[in-house]
């Protein structure tokens, strides 16, 4: 599928970005607290090696003399930012995210630093593929794309992650995908 559409985030509230007629159904904060999955003890033990070996690398090194153990701090950095990655930030990421459903749209807006706020939307109509993951909080997929890389292609779910109503959301967007007259305007298709 596509990445969604991004919006110009003007700080007029909805002005601009919601279409004549466009109605608010829900909005919503995903859960920030810290999740283990078996991904996160994946990245944590890559990065306990990782930061684990350049410990010993550099404490054997400095036992040479000199400051060639230096060498191997850039090594343990990346270790503990593996580590971080995987523990922290996807929480982080949550803490910094906000949902909006609406009759038409969904939208994901976020507000990291660096990269800036963030709205993309995505068209919720007829034939727009929907899951949900019922545990508590639940999450509510709504679409997926692509993502090729050098290591090969892999499928992206994109949907309103670890929330209090996913039930209430699921049936929303049910809903709303079983309208004849859920369709997005034609300006609102994806860009290339």
């Amino acid at each position: 599928m596509n990445k969604g559409f991004e919006h110009e985030v003007t700080g007029d509230d909805w002005g601009g970005i919601l279409h004549p007629g466009e109605r608010i159904l829900w909005q919503g904060r995903p859960d920030g607290r810290i999740v283990f999955t078996r991904g996160t003890f994946a990245l944590v033990g890559f990065g306990l090696a990782f930061s684990g070996f350049a410990a010993v690398w550099m404490s054997l090194a400095s036992m040479a003399g000199g400051f060639f153990w230096a060498f191997g701090i850039p090594h343990f950095l990346v270790g503990l930012g593996v580590i971080w990655s995987g523990v922290f930030f996807p929480a982080w990421r949550r803490r910094h995210s906000w949902y909006t459903l609406t009759d038409r749209r969904a939208f994901i807006a976020t507000d990291l630093p660096l990269k800036g706020r963030k709205l993309t939307s995505w068209p919720i109509r007829p034939g727009t593929p929907l899951e949900i993951d019922d545990r508590e909080p639940g999450t509510v997929y709504f679409q997926s794309y692509r993502v090729t890389s050098k290591n090969g292609t892999r499928n992206v779910k994109v949907g309103f992650e670890r929330i209090a109503e996913a039930d209430k959301v699921y049936r929303l967007i049910r809903d709303v995908t079983a309208r004849p007259d859920a369709e997005t305007p034609p300006e609102e298709e994806q860009p290339a």
